[in-house]
């Protein structure tokens, strides 16, 4: 995989926030995992023009949230939340999948490249779709939790754990 970085590209980034997170619990076997979310955002851009940088997560009404939600507007994301969903037999869930792929095709006529940190294998539909419009998709994540489907799709993946993200 080639890293073709141009300074005039313009970059899309989407992250999925619980991905990762629940990524590096695993990666690092730590219950609570901290993610440099500043140099993932530094390290996507990379110098080029950025459009966009959406941060999805899920609200689970932990402490020290909202601080979370806050450092991540301050650095630079517009993040996105959505409300966990409890069923009435008490199962939970909380993703973004289809909401960050319908905005990454939303935005992609106004992108050369799109970034995405989440090693989730739904999201191979997603980067043969921006693939087929002529958009680069460079995948930041976990390569211990990484679909080795999003592996062999993605124009270049980038290994968070080798890159040192952890803070």
């Amino acid at each position: 995989m080639n890293t073709i970085h141009h300074k005039s590209q313009r970059v899309g980034i989407f992250v999925d926030v619980q991905n990762l997170y629940y990524s590096a619990r695993q990666v690092y076997n730590d219950k609570n995992p901290r993610i440099n979310f500043e140099k993932l955002l530094k390290q996507s851009v990379d110098g080029r023009n950025l459009v966009r940088a959406f941060a999805y997560a899920v609200k689970a009404e932990a402490k020290q949230e909202n601080d979370f939600f806050e450092a991540l507007q301050k650095i630079g994301f517009e993040v996105k939340l959505k409300d966990l969903q409890i069923f009435k037999d008490g199962t939970k869930k909380g993703d973004w999948d289809v909401g960050i792929a319908v905005d990454a095709i939303r935005l992609s006529p106004n992108l050369d490249t799109v970034v995405l940190a989440s090693g989730d294998g739904d999201y191979v539909d997603l980067i043969l779709y921006l693939k087929s419009h002529g958009i680069r998709v460079e995948v930041f994540s976990f390569s211990k939790t990484t679909s080795e489907r999003i592996t062999q799709t993605a124009d270049e993946i980038i290994d968070l754990d080798n890159k040192n993200f952890k803070l």
